[in-house]
């Protein structure tokens, strides 16, 4: 009897285990908050702001409505294309 009045339980256990997982919850919480408020596109490149179109679907666009013919437009899709891997 004398023998299960000191049994601690693992009492240290518990205060060694409960401030590591606080540490991982909250760093997994600022993690899901700074992966959902900043959405990263093709190669780490932002998207393109609500509202606001890329040169590629301007010009496309431009194209479907008929506004330039087929040369000029692998014309420009070729500029375009020349202009982004310059900038890489």
């Amino acid at each position: 009897m004398d023998a299960m009045m000191y049994w601690d339980g693992g009492g240290w256990a518990w205060m060694t285990f409960m401030p590591l997982l606080w540490i991982v919850l909250v760093g997994l919480l600022v993690w899901a908050v700074v992966r959902l408020t900043h959405p990263t596109g093709r190669a780490g490149v932002p998207p393109a702001a609500p509202g606001r179109e890329t040169p590629e679907e301007i010009l496309d666009r431009r194209f479907a409505a008929g506004e330039i013919d087929a040369d000029a437009y692998a014309r420009a899709h070729e500029q375009l294309a020349a202009h982004r891997g310059k900038s890489r």
